[in-house]
């Protein structure tokens, strides 16, 4: 068998690495892509499942780290988005308290909060409360307490991160051509894609294509037919603008998404500098204003000038059509409200790999393919949309968003919760419910009432556990060094080489 990639960057070549791991020693691997032909890497953040892509293709994690000149990641800092232009929450990444009985330690929370003697979430949460004293460590869990083990990902230059991996790829025998594609020949008869010819004349033949190209969709969407399905409806996002700054003290480890007038504002801290972003709906502001607004607020000199993209939120009706996967951008877009685009290609190099054919291409593989993925983007949709619709600022923009008819599934989760704070994680959706606690308590959405189990230990005692938990956290954090400081042992670099 031959698997053919079309398409770097990020993508092309996670894909490459991956697949050169599990089965380059089966198959024969080939990836064509063109110097010539940007990619829309500007820098990533990304969520804890990064870290189990990293292992299986054997990244060492401080090699990982210096050459991406990456920094790490506790969660997503949440300013203005409910509550005040100054509010503030954090979307952070592991346990969050500790379950007791029957039932989660969120109900405990909210039957003190109701009495006004819980603190804020991130109090209970390690990585929350080591994310704003920006402090970080990988240290296991202290033996004999309620807190788990260090839960974190990473921030880093895409573009090292691609050549990186590139370097790892062609080490397992990844084959690269060089050249654009001008042809793509289709077998008569079964209608899948044989070969792409590149404009030298060379050809490229395989069994299964993995489509990398980017927004053009060349293979799935231009080649196969698959139609984009769009949900600007939900999400009206359509442009963004990028740039990156110098760096400052200290580095954060966070991301942080800043609401605007029309839109929102990233900001990902690395060794060597800041990425940041302006995400808006053209709609309610103009290219010129939006570049205003993202020049007038960061932190460094800028590096560059804004770096422009217009996208539409949606995907493609299938991710799998014929002998074409489509992976990254090829297969959708959803904005990086929750830093999901490097997570949705790990996703579907996993749900590829579970899936390989072993011969013939199999097409109840390729439904469970399809549904799979179908599944994972709308219930990332779904998380995303719910940071829009449940806030309280002020503007056009704003209101349309409080305004709009969200879909079923995140409508019935909004209602558990405002009921009597129950939230439910639905099959394997990515975001689990602390996840759905966080952001959903973070953009003020307060429920009526507790589990009534909540109220059996008696207020005295709920407010000894909440302490008790909230202490352990707090000691397990005072022993962690600053974020810049563990970077520098990490890398072994002196901090002035990034001052």
């Amino acid at each position: 068998m031959r698997i053919v990639i079309v398409g770097g960057g990020s993508a092309g070549w996670m894909a490459a690495a991956a697949l050169g791991r599990v089965i380059g020693d089966q198959w024969t691997i080939e990836l064509v892509e063109s110097d010539a032909i940007g990619t829309v890497g500007v820098g990533e953040a990304t969520i804890p499942a990064i870290r189990r892509f990293n292992e299986l293709i054997g990244i060492d994690e401080a090699e990982f780290v210096r050459r991406t000149q990456g920094s790490f990641k506790l969660g997503i800092e949440f300013v203005g988005w409910h509550g005040g232009e100054d509010s503030r929450y954090l979307h952070a990444f592991g346990q969050v308290g500790r379950d007791l009985g029957l039932i989660p330690f969120h109900h405990y929370w909210l039957q003190a909060r109701a009495r006004g003697a819980a603190e804020r979430l991130e109090r209970y949460s390690q990585s929350g409360t080591a994310a704003w004293a920006n402090r970080f460590m990988r240290e296991e869990a202290l033996p004999g307490t309620p807190l788990g083990s260090a839960t974190y990902a990473y921030h880093f230059d895409a573009g090292l991160y691609a050549a990186f991996l590139r370097e790892i790829a062609e080490g397992l025998g990844v084959v690269r051509h060089e050249g654009r594609i001008s042809t793509v020949h289709h077998d008569g008869e079964s209608g899948h894609v044989a070969v792409v010819e590149l404009e030298d004349g060379r050809r490229v033949a395989g069994d299964l294509f993995v489509d990398c190209s980017g927004f053009v969709s060349l293979l799935l969407g231009q080649t196969m037919g698959v139609d984009f399905v769009d949900w600007s409806e939900w999400l009206p996002m359509d442009r963004a603008l990028a740039v990156p700054c110098e760096s400052v003290e200290p580095v954060t480890p966070f991301t942080r998404s800043t609401a605007r007038a029309a839109g929102w504002q990233w900001r990902i801290p690395l060794q060597h500098r800041i990425g940041n972003g302006h995400v808006y709906c053209s709609d309610f502001i103009s290219d010129d204003e939006a570049a205003a607004v993202l020049l007038a607020n960061l932190d460094g000199k800028p590096l560059a000038d804004p770096r422009p993209l217009r996208f539409t939120t949606g995907r493609r009706r299938e991710f799998w059509r014929g002998n074409v996967v489509a992976l990254g951008l090829s297969s959708g877009f959803l904005e990086p409200l929750e830093s999901t685009s490097i997570h949705l290609v790990q996703s579907g190099l996993q749900h590829l790999i579970d899936l390989l054919p072993n011969g013939g291409i199999d097409p109840v593989d390729v439904a469970k393919f399809n549904d799979k993925l179908v599944f994972e983007y709308e219930r990332i949709r779904d998380f995303i949309i719910l940071h829009y619709y449940a806030n309280d600022r002020d503007g056009a923009f704003w209101q349309r968003c409080r305004e709009m008819r969200v879909p079923d599934t995140l409508a019935e989760k909004i209602a558990l919760f405002r009921g009597n704070g129950r939230i439910f994680r639905t099959a394997d959706e990515l975001f689990t419910e602390l996840g759905w606690l966080q952001v959903m308590v973070g953009q003020g959405i307060v429920p009526r009432s507790h589990h009534p189990l909540a109220d059996k230990p008696g207020n005295a005692n709920i407010d000894l556990y909440l302490a008790g938990i909230r202490d352990l956290v707090q000691a397990k954090v005072d022993r962690m060094p600053d974020h810049r400081a563990y970077l520098n042992q990490l890398s072994e670099t002196p901090t002035e080489v990034f001052a």
